[in-house]
């Protein structure tokens, strides 16, 4: 099954703002005691978000009017701490499909990018417009052109920069291994059977 070629997002956007925000932060590990990713995106950042007693805090992602927002925006080393796949899984099942940072924990931006979704580094000044952009139109449109790598929102175009491997498996519809696997199958038999200790 062909992948859609993901060169362009658009969407709301919202400002997650810290430095080092780690895996645990994205989704607790308490919460990964699952046998699929489905319903993941409900535990979002939880622990920043809720209390003890499960009563909303003041943030950003529980703000009514971010509701809909699928770019989110935040700061340096995102994604931080454990390889665990759970972190951008969670962010894809909360509706999430891409991600602006000041740059980012490497396992992390590989599972993101099988997920395809897109991570663009941005440097602080641009964050910073950005992030004000987003604060004082909440409603307004981004979009992350990982073709031309910019970001675009209303009057606003800011460079950002990614990895060239991922950006072309991106771009061109093979950011899933795993179906890439598929696709070759025939190509795999044929391999396995030339070779003498199979």
């Amino acid at each position: 099954m062909a992948l859609p070629k993901i060169v362009k997002i658009e969407g709301q956007g919202i400002y997650v703002p810290g430095n080092d925000i780690d895996t645990d932060r994205i989704i607790p590990a308490r919460f990964m005691k699952c046998v699929t990713f489905d319903g993941l995106g409900e535990y979002l950042f939880h622990d920043i978000r809720y209390d003890e007693h499960g009563n909303q805090k003041e943030h950003a992602l529980n703000d009514p009017k971010f509701a809909k927002a699928s770019i989110m925006l935040s700061d340096m080393n995102f994604g931080c701490g454990s390889s665990r796949e759970h972190a951008p899984q969670s962010l894809y099942r909360a509706g999430f499909r891409a991600i602006i940072a000041g740059n980012f924990a490497e396992i992390f931006f590989g599972n993101a990018t099988n997920l395809g979704i897109p991570c663009v580094s941005m440097a602080e000044p641009e964050r910073n417009v950005l992030a004000q952009f987003i604060e004082d139109s909440p409603n307004g449109s981004l979009v992350v052109d990982v073709d031309e790598l910019k970001v675009r929102a209303e009057g606003l175009e800011l460079p950002v920069d990614m990895r060239p491997g991922a950006r072309d498996s991106l771009m061109n519809g093979r950011w899933d291994p795993l179906d890439e696997l598929l696709q070759a199958k025939l190509e795999i038999e044929n391999i396995s059977k030339s070779l003498p200790y199979v």
